[in-house]
């Protein structure tokens, strides 16, 4: 007997949503937090993360999103996300999440070359050429000194966070089909999406 899948239930005291916005993370801290920024009572977008501390290849990060899809409905305009870092992983493992991103519309993949941090960086400097995972942790704590994976609001303005999608997006030409081979990153797409929902215009 198949049982019926549950939708999405909300507190009765939380807001009406807009949109929800279903993001599975490699990282259990950074990604997590950062996303939880545009979570605010005033807001119409909803972000749920789905994070592990032990589980963070390609793979397990895309069991944690095919599992939630199994057991809850996303509506009409609510979309699921995949965040990892391109790091240490194959072309293999990212591909197949590539490969599952397409089966939907609502479905995305957003990969950071070298790794998240480098999408942090792109909210306080303009990034020339290549820039290697280390390079990045280094040159991001001279704006964030006290940096240790955690996120603190004040550092990330709407004003940042819009200068970080216009950074990643000029890096970002032609933009890539799938993930990017050098330096930068396709988060600025999901960041996108989500200010477009929280300010009730199309992308």
């Amino acid at each position: 007997m198949t049982m019926p899948r549950r939708r999405f239930r909300r507190s009765l005291g939380e807001r009406r949503y807009r949109q929800l916005f279903v993001i599975a993370t490699e990282g259990a801290v950074t990604e997590p937090a950062y996303f939880e920024l545009f979570n605010e009572d005033q807001v119409v977008v909803r972000i749920r993360c789905l994070k592990s501390k032990t589980k963070n290849s390609p793979g397990s990060v895309l069991e944690r999103l095919k599992h939630y899809l199994k057991e809850e409905n996303l509506r009409k305009k609510d979309e699921a996300w995949l965040v990892v870092d391109l790091d240490q992983w194959t072309e293999e493992q990212l591909h197949e999440l590539y490969v599952w991103s397409c089966q939907s519309d609502c479905y995305g993949f957003a990969v950071s070359n070298p790794k998240f941090e480098y999408w942090l960086l792109l909210h306080f400097e303009e990034t020339k050429g290549s820039c290697e995972s280390r390079e990045c942790s280094k040159r991001l704590q001279q704006y964030l000194p006290e940096y240790d994976k955690t996120i603190n609001r004040r550092h990330f303005t709407p004003d940042r966070i819009d200068q970080a999608v216009r950074r990643a997006e000029l890096r970002d030409n032609p933009p890539c089909s799938d993930w990017p081979r050098k330096t930068g990153t396709t988060v600025y797409r999901l960041v996108k999406k989500i200010l477009s929902a929280s300010r009730g215009r199309s992308v």
